[in-house]
């Protein structure tokens, strides 16, 4: 029987008509990837049953016995090591061919215990390694001799969960990015149980809904900010056990917070011993072959998505995370570099013909989509996000509309946009209007994620915005009385920025953690060149709590600025009306719904009785990037009702204020011309 081959895609057509031209090339990705599905599910009745692996492979308690499998086709013979015999070669720990690839042996109960660590000897024709399995779940270092073993994890108790089902808040969705071991400030690597102690209660007041998890697939070097990961269905030991990660989740879920996973799927470590790299004795079981093995900017090895048993490894580790932590969801590391031949590196992506033009891995999209096919079917309300720099067309779009199937790409531009300006252009050039139309240039029917910046800005080799502002006075003049010009201008510029960043966004809004006060210095994890100094990777949490530093003035103003846009329901679909742009004046208002923002971002001159045309009422002043209260000098007088005054243009009132320069201030329209009251709905 012919297969029935699907020829429209009507939606991502209709949203951009310049896509029409590469029409066939879109539909025949579509219909690989549908082949590919249906390649996947021909023996099971879905994704999800076929993203299975993690409960056959590995380790796991059958009745009284241990069951493990692995999957490791090139191998001759596989045996378990452990402590508990001896660590040699040993025929009661033999596991036998089941064929297909498959390896499996079965133990009595008293064959290993809770918290043996133990390793495989992989046998082959030629050689032999020790090996870590797999999907090997818990993986430790030894503190003497730094050599990394999976370890039996069996607890008497298993976790029960308060929290059983969640719904997370995404209009909008207001995303902490976090790291776990260096969000303590003692000079050390944090622990899951000290985060949910002392600064999940932060993010809560701060008034975000969702938290960002980095590094927690295990990863041999710690420096590497979790990124070249080498046991993909183990949570970091460095970090605590299995079951604190679990109450971390569902303690953020029972005070409606969210938790996405930063999940690394874009390579893989090149480690041998620890990772997958040689697991068999072949290069190439999870990985190319040849010179697309190796990630030659990254030092690492490529995935090769078009091979089934990568699909069902990779799928498997999406659903694990789902299923046994509860986590929310995901955001995709390295997308650009996955679904590009080239990793995206050299291209500047400046005509719609760079997206089709033979450079794409059709496997590595197929993946992804899959991916989110899978996510969406496990929990309809997962969230996941690309970090895709290149902009590919339909990455946020359904699978069913002709895209990728994520719920939002990350904006990656914005912070690009303002390092340059930061860098290149002097105050009195900042165009205002060129800063509104890079924060709302977006693809039509996608979804995004805006930030100012995130943990990229703020390691060595880059700077933060607040360094970029402020750099060495910082150190010096940050304290509330002894500030001088300088570090005026970086306060004041600091707020502007995050809330000009934050108040047009169409999908949600990220911020890595002390960059909301302006945490000083750059992360640098430990390393033969600094000593292995955890100095600058951790945070500086005493600063923020100091009232006399204007560190408490930033984090002051993020509060309110982020429950002013999760205290307005749907504030991000709300639609954005640009009402003034003046280039000269480096004047910008817009306004949503009830809300007008408006910006002066000029460096010397104030304006009184500036007028904004805008509807007819009373307007009230919510927020004031120059309060004292958030480190400014209280130039204008907040309590005063604003009422619009009759102007020459149909429909429309003069808004006059006062904004002084460098200032940006938020209004809430409270009485409409007509002189009815509005009502705007709040939750806190």
């Amino acid at each position: 029987m012919k297969e029935k081959r699907e020829t429209t895609l009507p939606k991502i057509i209709e949203l951009d008509t310049l896509l029409t031209q590469y029409q066939s090339v879109i539909e025949q990705r579509h219909n690989y990837i549908s082949r590919k599905r249906q390649k996947l599910t021909a023996d099971v009745r879905s994704l999800s049953d076929f993203a299975n692996g993690y409960l056959y492979y590995g380790l796991h308690q059958s009745g009284s016995q241990w069951v493990f499998r692995e999957y490791a086709p090139n191998a001759t013979a596989i045996y378990i090591l452990g402590e508990f015999n001896n660590w040699t070669k040993d025929e009661k720990y033999r596991l036998h061919s089941t064929g297909g690839g498959n390896w499996e042996g079965s133990f009595d109960s008293g064959a290993m215990k809770h918290g043996d660590p133990y390793k495989l000897l992989v046998e082959w024709q030629g050689g032999s390694g020790q090996r870590i399995p797999s999907y090997a779940r818990r993986v430790v270092q030894d503190d003497n001799t730094k050599i990394f073993s999976a370890q039996v994890w069996q607890p008497d108790r298993p976790f029960v969960w308060k929290n059983e089902h969640f719904s997370p808040q995404k209009n909008p969705l207001l995303i902490y990015e976090c790291h776990i071991g260096m969000a303590t400030e003692e000079e050390k690597v944090g622990s899951f149980a000290e985060f949910k102690e002392n600064v999940l209660p932060r993010i809560v007041r701060d008034g975000y809904n969702c938290i960002q998890l980095m590094a927690i697939q295990e990863h041999p070097y710690y420096g590497s900010f979790g990124y070249h990961v080498s046991n993909f269905f183990a949570v970091s030991s460095r970090f605590g056990t299995p079951e604190d990660l679990k109450e971390l989740i569902d303690e953020a879920h029972s005070r409606g917070i969210a938790v996405v996973m930063d999940l690394v799927h874009s390579h893989s470590v090149k480690n041998e011993v620890e990772g997958l790299g040689w697991f068999d004795g072949t290069p190439s079981l999870y990985f190319h072959q040849g010179d697309r093995r190796e990630h030659k900017a990254w030092d690492s090895l490529c995935f090769d998505y078009g091979k089934d048993n990568v699909m069902h490894f990779l799928l498997s580790n999406c659903k694990f995370w789902l299923e046994e932590y509860k986590f929310d969801g995901f955001r995709f590391d390295g997308v650009t570099s996955m679904i590009y031949l080239n990793h995206g590196l050299e291209k500047d992506f400046t005509s719609y013909a760079d997206y089709y033009d033979g450079n794409q891995d059709i496997d590595a999209i197929c993946y992804l989509t899959l991916a989110n096919e899978l996510i969406h079917e496990v929990n309809n309300e997962a969230i996941t996000i690309a970090e895709d720099m290149s902009g590919l067309p339909g990455i946020a779009l359904k699978y069913s509309d002709g895209g990728v199937g994520f719920d939002y790409r990350l904006a990656m531009g914005i912070p690009d946009f303002f390092i340059k300006y930061i860098k290149e252009v002097p105050d009195e050039y900042w165009k205002v209007g060129h800063i509104f139309w890079q924060l709302t240039n977006r693809r039509q029917g996608e979804m995004t994620v805006s930030y100012a910046e995130s943990h990229d800005q703020a390691l060595v080799g880059d700077k933060t915005i607040i360094f970029r502002l402020a750099d060495s006075d910082m150190y010096w003049h940050f304290e509330t009385k002894n500030r001088n010009l300088r570090v005026s201008r970086s306060v004041a510029l600091h707020k502007m920025i995050r809330l000009i960043t934050a108040t047009t966004i169409d999908g949600g809004y990220l911020n890595f953690m002390g960059n909301e006060f302006g945490h000083p210095e750059w992360i640098d994890f430990p390393r033969q060149g600094n000593d292995w100094s955890y100095k600058y990777a951790r945070r500086q949490w005493s600063l923020v709590d100091n009232k006399d530093y204007l560190y408490y003035n930033l984090n002051l103003f993020d509060n309110e600025m982020i429950h002013l846009i999760s205290g307005v329901k749907e504030f991000n679909l709300m639609p954005i009306e640009k009402l003034w742009d003046k280039e000269f004046d480096q004047v910008l208002v817009y306004r949503r719904g009830d809300w007008v923002f408006v910006f002066n971002f000029n460096s010397s001159e104030s304006f009184s009785d500036y007028g904004i045309l805008t509807d007819g009422g009373d307007y009230r002043t919510i927020l004031n990037t120059d309060s004292i209260r958030f480190g400014g000098f209280g130039l204008a007088d907040d309590s005063v009702v604003h009422t619009t005054q009759p102007s020459e243009y149909e429909g429309k009132e003069w808004l006059k204020l006062y904004i002084p320069s460098r200032s940006a201030v938020v209004l809430r329209m409270e009485r409409k011309q007509n002189g009815k009251t509005k009502k705007t709905t709040k939750k806190r």
